[in-house]
C-alpha cells in the first residue's frame, strides 16, 4: 500500500528500518524492568510499533513535499523540523498515557504491565530514531534524485503522459 502511495519501493524501505528500533526499545525496557516476554508485551511492541510507522510516514509525507517544490534543499532536515512538533507530541501522549499501566497498581496490574512497558521502551527509541536516524536513512536512499512525477493520469499537467485535451 505504502508503495502504491508513495509510488516508489525505497519510501517504504525506508520506514521499516523504524521496525527494528521500537523492538529493540521494547526489548530494553521489558529487560530494565525485569518484565517477561508474553502476549502483552508482544501487543505492546505492535502497538508501538503502529505509532512508529504512523510518525515515519508523516516525516516522510512532508520530506517529499520539500523534495517536490525545492530538490537542492536540505528536504530531511525540513521534513524533520516540520514534523518535530506533531511526532514529539503524539509519543509523548502514548509514553505518558501508558506510565500507569507499566506501574502495574490495582488488581491485574502485574499482567498488564509489560504492555505498558513495551510500549514505552519501544516509542522512547522510535522517537529518536524518527527525527535522527530516519532523516540520514532517507537522505542516502534518495541521494540527489530529483522528483520525478510518475502520474499515468493524461489529465494531470504534471505527468509525462499528459494530453492536452482541446
Amino acid at each position: 500500500m505504502l508503495a502504491i502511495n508513495f509510488q516508489s519501493f525505497k519510501l517504504p524501505l525506508t520506514i521499516l528500518f523504524i521496525v527494528p528500533a521500537v523492538i529493540a526499545g521494547a526489548l530494553t525496557l521489558l529487560l530494565i524492568f525485569g518484565k517477561t516476554l508474553n502476549i502483552q508485551s508482544y501487543m505492546g511492541i505492535i502497538m508501538a510499533v503502529g505509532v512508529a510507522v504512523a510518525n515515519a510516514i508523516l516525516f516522510l509525507t512532508d520530506a517529499e513535499h520539500h523534495r517536490k517544490r525545492d530538490p537542492n534543499s536540505d528536504y530531511p532536515a525540513k521534513g524533520a523540523h516540520n514534523r518535530l512538533r506533531p511526532i514529539l507530541m503524539t509519543n509523548l501522549a502514548m509514553v505518558a498515557g501508558m506510565i500507569p499501566m507499566a506501574i502495574g497498581l490495582g488488581e491485574g496490574g502485574d499482567q498488564t504491565s509489560p504492555l505498558g512497558v513495551a510500549v514505552i521502551g519501544g516509542l522512547l527509541f522510535s522517537t529518536i530514531s524518527t527525527l535522527i536516524f530516519l532523516p540520514l536513512i532517507y537522505a542516502h536512499m534518495m541521494g540527489n534524485k530529483k522528483y520525478k512525477n510518475l502520474s499515468l493520469d493524461p489529465e494531470d499537467k504534471n505527468s509525462p503522459h499528459y494530453e492536452a485535451i482541446v
